[in-house]
């Protein structure tokens, strides 16, 4: 399922337009997103929880070469899904 799959079974639930669903799908993104910038978690009961995490430099391997490289240290998004969502896909 895409954004404009996602957005149209959404319209049809809600029997809203889907340029509302649209915008509001928007707005939830942008939110989330911004909030995870600020360094803060974002939990959303029922289905999942986001937060950014650090990761610390470290060793790899080039795999063509085989030869040692540093892959620098970075942030990542960690989606923790909930018990119930787990749940409900199992």
């Amino acid at each position: 399922m895409n954004k404009g799959e996602l957005v149209a079974a959404a319209a049809e639930r809600t029997k809203m337009p889907a340029s509302q669903v649209d915008n509001v799908l928007k707005a939830v993104i942008d939110s989330i997103q911004a909030a995870l910038v600020k360094g803060d978690k974002v939990a959303i009961p029922g289905f999942a929880s986001f937060e950014v995490v650090s990761r610390p430099a470290r060793q790899g391997r080039n795999p063509r070469t085989g030869e040692t490289m540093t892959i620098a240290a970075g942030k990542k998004i960690k989606v923790s899904p909930s018990k119930a969502f787990k749940d409900a896909v199992n």
